[in-house]
């Protein structure tokens, strides 16, 4: 039992909680992070097996957001940001069976076989089309309108499979793109906001912000091991049990959990959750089942994801990001990252290093399929896709991840008036995570950031 007062209480030791314990710990504000996982990091864990270094959950980040620029800077002694090497630009999408690179301009979108004809002189004509006027727009249906059937299919389609292993049909732009929603909102085309949005002043920070996919020389758990670091271990506890938080009459809240089998309370005067939709409702019992109801209205992908090691590559030339897989294509997998190719020391000299990716929202199934199905599936899609006559990984790890991706669907606003009603009606509890705001690691570190700025 201990009777420790603690100004905040975060909950999740995931990139968000360990960001906002950073930026807390910077402000020197006495707090106390929570998470009932033995391991920090949440979903991001770096993983070695046979001269092999590789991810278990998040591959790589985007720097999309200034807020991830000034927390490398404030982390510049403790990690090295590796960027992706220039054949991350080039991302190859399959149609008919065979891989053909995603446009990078306007000239490529023209000429790629990837876009009927008729959509090649839709894209000429986006910065002409009117706004849509429907804030609930699916993204399909808003490419559809913009830019064509095949750009739908063969561009949007493999790029949200990519993000979300998601259903673009639906998935509301205004949520899940909110940054492609703006550009024809504010500027009327997607194509003349691009051009407006590089021609606006920027500050230093968004100067920097060049939106290149990157990691962390030895994998990202060298992040969260440097945030936990920079945020004190000692204002962590993990492998708690039992976390249960109720707001006291006189202000505040009570939190209690269980560690090592001893019962411990302690009170703080604000209450931070970081960790998403799953367990909200165990943890604040408090909150009535009406906005419960609404907060846990979030449906996650399911995703089985493998990693493979080959010492020796005799496949196709991983001469790129990686490969994604339409949904129109009716394959098993819904794409592949070429790792090894864009960071360095991830593979043995002359071998290679994959991420296969599989299930999703339209493929649930597969996730149910046992190691050795699993494997059987892989193998053909492997051999057929990545030009293998012989699929002999020399390194295999399978992860399986039943709460992968949240879908920003058509109960978002929803689920965003009631995390707004219940931090009203109960002050100084923060309903954050992935519940809103993003999914991306920049968009974790971004609300993280926000909220340690707001918190006084």
């Amino acid at each position: 039992m201990s009777n420790q007062h603690y100004s905040v209480v975060v909950l999740g030791a995931g990139v968000t909680g360990l960001t906002l314990a950073h930026h807390l710990n910077k402000k020197g504000t006495n707090f106390l992070v929570l998470d009932k996982k033995p391991r920090h990091g949440g979903v991001i864990h770096t993983k070695s097996k046979n001269g092999f270094i590789y991810e278990s959950g998040p591959n790589t980040g985007v720097i999309s957001h200034p807020e991830a620029v000034a927390l490398f800077d404030d982390l510049k002694d403790l990690i090295r940001v590796e960027k992706g090497n220039d054949v991350v630009k080039t991302r190859f999408v399959m149609k008919n069976g065979k891989w053909h690179a995603l446009p990078q301009g306007l000239i490529s979108a023209v000429t790629t076989p990837l876009f009927s004809l008729k959509d090649k002189f839709r894209i000429l004509g986006e910065p002409f089309r009117k706004p849509g006027v429907d804030p609930d727009e699916s993204l399909a249906e808003l490419v559809k309108r913009r830019m064509g059937k095949s750009f739908l299919d063969y561009a949007i389609d493999p790029f949200i499979l990519g993000i979300y292993a998601g259903d673009p049909s639906l998935l509301i732009t205004r949520h899940a793109m909110p940054k492609l929603y703006n550009l024809e909102q504010n500027y009327g085309s997607f194509i003349k906001g691009s051009i407006k949005k590089r021609k606006e002043p920027k500050s230093e920070l968004e100067k920097r912000v060049d939106r290149a996919v990157f990691s962390i020389e030895g994998g990202l758990s060298q992040l969260t091991d440097a945030l936990l670091k920079s945020a004190g271990e000692g204002n962590t506890k993990l492998g708690v049990d039992n976390v249960v938080i109720e707001p006291l009459n006189t202000g505040g809240y009570k939190v209690s959990y269980s560690q090592n089998g001893e019962d411990i309370e302690m009170t703080a005067d604000k209450v931070v959750s970081t960790f998403g939709s799953v367990g909200l409702k165990e943890t604040f019992a408090f909150i009535s089942d009406e906005d419960m109801q609404d907060l846990t209205n979030l449906k996650y992908a399911r995703v089985v994801e493998i990693a493979l090691g080959f010492d020796q590559w005799n496949g196709r030339p991983l001469d790129g990001f990686g490969g994604l897989v339409p949904h129109k294509e009716k394959r098993d997998i819904l794409g592949v990252l070429f790792m090894s190719s864009l960071f360095k020391n991830r593979a043995p000299k002359d071998g290679a290093l994959l991420s296969v990716f599989m299930g999703g929202i339209r493929n649930e199934k597969l996730c149910d399929l046992d190691d050795e199905a699993l494997m059987q599936v892989l193998e053909r899609e492997m051999k057929d896709s990545m030009d293998l006559k012989k699929f002999e990984p020399s390194m295999v790890d399978i992860m399986r991840y039943s709460h992968a991706i949240p879908q920003y669907a058509a109960n978002s606003d929803k689920r965003l008036a009631a995390i707004e009603r219940v931090q009203k009606q109960h002050k100084g509890l923060i309903i954050a995570g992935n519940l809103r705001d993003g999914i991306g690691m920049a968009d974790r570190i971004k609300q993280a950031t926000i909220i340690a700025q707001e918190i006084n």
